[in-house]
């Protein structure tokens, strides 16, 4: 492998770096914004993609930035592992820029020219970890994808986003302690932290003892950012983050800075053979399935889609991991390549969740029966992504998990091969229903019933999104409590308190609820009245009514004084805090008519459906021709280099 010195990668980093500059400048022109933030991603991958032809003939393009401190150099290289995150990276960053303008002006949300200076900021440091050639450089840029995340997952500056901002940062920060640690351990050990394809050499005579301490710390720090087991609790949570966030950030950049740092160790520092020599590979395997398994069966249980998306986002990760832990080269191969395999089909589905928002103001999966009328495009992409995400031929999730279960039974762990098959039926288990209800079923005929009864993953929440009420607080008198620790909200004033409907079940106190633990009127339906309309006089009227798509209705309600404070990013914080809350936290679903049926194309702005096409057929592309997806052909580079294997 020879080298070049080359200003391209440094490049790179920089290019997102002075995007941040231009975004800030014309804050007051969101047009001009916006096309700076296209122009930089789009300046940004061509540079990368510019660098593929030469890693693939072996040629590594190096930026020397001089000495950080004594015997640890600052240096930026492009080889093919690295190109194989960077590539995703910047390719995806400029899919989800289109798609944010569409959602934050879909939702006229606030502080937007902040969100896409954090967001350039995030995706260079995501690059800069893609190209460092050291563990100390590599956690230079590890700590600043944290810091340029916190503001995106606290955007909502909501009780929930500050505290959400709060967990990740000691979660995160946590895990960069111990990466530091791992790095001093190695150079202490060795006297280098470079990269070196097949491992540095000295680690392998080094004292078991002292190498598995380094290894450990090494693969648990990046390992919080990999959401595993027991340490990924700030996933679900940054959930609360917009949609894009969630998708290119929480799908591709900064999990897969966890996981890519897993490789990095496993690859680059210890090296397959030393990792086999220590036998940490299987603990490390055996922590991956542990995940898969246990992640898959919580997502069951989530009603909210984007709490079940970073569930199986958890379960995915860690079929990386395991490709990792495994160490033979097939299995090594499904490992990396299900690094870009799961970043198309994830990103699909997360986009389709926003969409879902911005045009029905609907989060939760028990209120999207038949909402494939109303977005049948959307709804078909989600359909595709989540097949490819079950493992189904022809798309890309397939042929990862065939070079992991190759690599497994290969390796003589069928064991891990039954973790695989195991999880793609939990993973059809939560995403056909999803599917199903969409195209096969109305608002009326919907019957969303539990996957899961027993209290894995914390409070008692049915697959429906109903809380059940309360066994715990079994000493409550007041008959007026009527699910978990809450008062009756949903009797509305001037409805007789003493007359309820029976629709399912009784509550501990003896108060008649229905599934989802609300107290319910006493109103009979008409023959002509279905279920829906009547929950529709409760309620008073739906989300998707009280917050018509933005871009979408005919009559806008905004006046000129409003667009104005648009215009700019220094919008009145009264008027920011109103427009905020009224999109925060608040669930749709279909209108008393039942969904509008339309056509595609027709159900929302095409910088959201065009950036969730594109998506989807890159997941498709890479099922169908993955070599031809670069990404293939980089990931035998990398198996060449590290382990001399050719494929």
């Amino acid at each position: 492998m020879s080298e070049i010195d080359s200003l391209r990668p440094l490049a790179a980093v920089l290019l997102p770096a002075l995007g941040i500059l231009t975004i800030v400048a014309s804050h007051r022109r969101p047009d001009i914004r916006e096309g700076f933030t296209i122009l930089t991603a789009l300046a940004t991958f061509g540079v990368v993609a510019s660098l593929v032809p030469a890693a693939l003939s072996g040629t590594v393009h190096v930026s020397r930035l001089g000495t950080f401190v004594p015997g640890v150099d600052l240096t930026l290289h492009a080889d093919p592992l690295g190109m194989i995150f960077a590539l995703l990276a910047s390719t995806l960053w400029l899919v989800t820029s289109f798609y944010s303008i569409g959602y934050m002006r879909g939702l006229d949300e606030h502080s937007q020219t902040r969100y896409f200076a954090a967001f350039a900021g995030s995706v260079g440091a995501a690059i800069g970890v893609a190209f460092a050639s050291n563990l100390v450089a590599l956690y230079v840029f590890y700590e600043l994808l944290t810091v340029a995340t916190y503001p995106l997952v606290a955007h909502d500056e909501s009780d929930e986003a500050r505290a959400a901002g709060r967990k990740y940062l000691t979660y995160t920060f946590g895990g960069g302690v111990a990466v530091l640690a791992g790095t001093i351990l190695v150079f202490w050990t060795t006297g280098t932290v470079a990269f070196t394809p097949g491992g540095i050499a000295d680690l392998a005579a080094a004292d078991p003892v002292v190498a598995r301490a380094a290894f450990a710390l090494l693969a648990g720090g990046f390992g919080v950012k990999a959401a595993l087991i027991p340490v990924h609790s700030w996933l679900p949570d940054a959930m609360v983050a917009p949609t894009p966030v969630s998708g290119l950030l929480h799908a591709v950049a900064v999990v897969k800075s966890g996981v890519f740092g897993i490789a990095r160790v496993v690859l680059d520092v210890f090296g397959p053979e030393t990792v086999q020599q220590l036998g940490v590979g299987l603990p490390l395997a055996a922590v991956a399935a542990v995940t898969i398994v246990v992640s898959s069966v919580i997502a069951l249980r989530q009603d909210n889609l984007k709490r079940r998306l970073a569930y199986s986002t958890i379960s995915q990760l860690s079929y990386i991991v395991l490709g990792l832990g495994l160490l033979s080269p097939a299995a090594l191969v499904g490992g990396l390549l299900h690094i870009p395999a799961h970043a198309f089909m994830k990103l699909t589905l997360f986009f389709c969740a926003g969409a879902i928002h911005v045009e029905t103001h609907t989060d939760d999966i028990s209120d999207m029966a038949g909402i494939g009328k109303r977005m049948p495009l959307t709804m078909a992409a989600f359909g595709v992504a989540s097949l490819g995400m079950a493992g189904l031929p022809l798309l890309a999730g397939f042929v990862s998990k065939w070079y992991l279960l190759i690599g497994s039974i290969d390796g003589g762990n069928a064991i891990f091969a039954l973790v695989l098959l195991t999880s793609g039926l939990l993973n059809i288990g939560y995403f056909w229903p999803i599917v199903y209800q969409a195209f096969f079923q109305t608002p009326e005929d919907s019957d969303a019933k539990p996957l899961v009864e027993f209290p894995i993953g914390g409070t008692r929440l049915r697959a429906d999104g109903g809380e059940r009420p309360s066994d715990a607080d079994e000493t409550a008198d007041d008959p007026d409590v009527a699910s978990e620790g809450r008062p009756d909200e949903s009797v509305e004033e001037g409805i007789d308190p003493e007359a309820f409907v029976d629709t399912a079940e009784e509550s501990d106190t003896g108060v008649p609820v229905d599934t989802a633990g609300r107290v319910e009127p006493d109103i009979e339906p008409s023959e002509e009245e279905s279920q829906v309309e009547i929950e529709a006089r409760i309620e008073g009227e739906y989300a998707v009514d009280r917050h018509p798509s933005d871009h979408l209705g005919a009559d806008s309600t905004d006046d000129e004084a409003d667009r104005d404070a648009r215009e700019g990013d220094d919008v009145d914080e009264d008027l920011a805090g109103e427009t905020h809350d009224d999109h925060d936290h608040h669930h749709g679903g279909p209108p008393a008519a039942g969904w509008e049926r339309r056509g595609f194309g027709e159900e929302s702005t095409w910088f959201m459906l065009g950036p969730i096409t594109a998506a989807a057929a890159g997941a498709v592309a890479l099922g169908i021709a993955p070599r031809g997806m670069v990404f293939l052909a980089l990931i035998e580079r990398v198996l060449f280099e590290v382990t001399g294997v050719v494929l």
